[in-house]
């Protein structure tokens, strides 16, 4: 049971678990990103003038860093709180402000460049196809393999003819009797249910984080002109 002096401690301890949930959330969603079959699988087949390689590593070390970040000013957000300190109060507002100057180029990077994810790794699944279409005993066979059973599909759609060589060879047997999925359109699926997530994820954070700017420059003044919540409402004429 909180007191009338304990309420503002008690009634800040939600909002961090809130931010330490988002800092954890994001940390595993880079985590997932970075790590996961789908998206190590491109990244190791990617060429250097591929610019999916380099992505792939931003993000991961953008996702960690915003993690932690988020998860240090929950922290010193609390122990402000508690302790009525001024200068944690600043540190954990410098945290916030410090998120929300890197959520804004990532999310405006995500609108701008929508489709540069998604067309790196098309770029990637091409040119692996051609390899083997034109090279049937290629070392690319292995890797045009590994992505059909990764993702569950079975070749593309080309104007180039017949290319059932090549699915017969690097398709997982039951895609090829199922008549499996095109290759683009699967990856292009999966692409973007998974920025969806990314896109919703950012959009909430920048919300939050923008309402923990408030609430810890809220707390600096309470701090700073000594407010009482008690007190509030109860005047004394003089």
């Amino acid at each position: 049971v909180c007191t009338q002096q304990e309420l503002l401690p008690c009634q800040s301890l939600p909002n961090n678990c809130i931010f330490q949930l988002l800092g954890l959330s994001i940390a595993t969603l880079s985590t997932v990103t970075h790590y996961g079959l789908h998206f190590t699988l491109i990244s190791d087949i990617s060429l250097e003038s591929n610019s999916y390689r380099f992505i792939h590593y931003a993000a991961f070390y953008f996702g960690i860093c915003l993690s932690m970040t988020l998860i240090l000013a929950a922290l010193l957000s609390s122990a402000a709180t508690v302790r009525e300190s001024q200068c944690l109060t600043a540190m954990g507002f410098f945290c916030f402000a410090l998120a929300f100057c890197g959520l804004i180029p990532a999310a405006c990077w995500r609108y701008m460049h929508s489709t540069e994810v998604e067309d790196s790794i098309m770029d990637v699944y091409d040119f692996v196809y051609e390899e083997v279409r034109r090279n049937s005993s290629s070392f690319r066979r292995h890797e045009l393999t590994a992505i059909h059973e990764a993702f569950l599909c079975c070749g593309k759609h080309s104007p180039f003819g017949d290319t059932t060589n090549v699915e017969h060879k690097t398709c997982p047997s039951s895609q090829i009797r199922n008549a499996g999925q095109d290759c683009l359109q699967e990856i292009r699926d999966f692409l973007r249910k998974h920025m969806d997530f990314v896109s919703t994820l950012l959009g909430v954070t920048i919300g939050f984080t923008v309402y923990g700017m408030i609430l810890t420059s809220f707390l600096w003044f309470s701090i700073h002109f000594s407010s009482n919540l008690d007190r509030k409402g109860k005047y004394v004429l003089r």
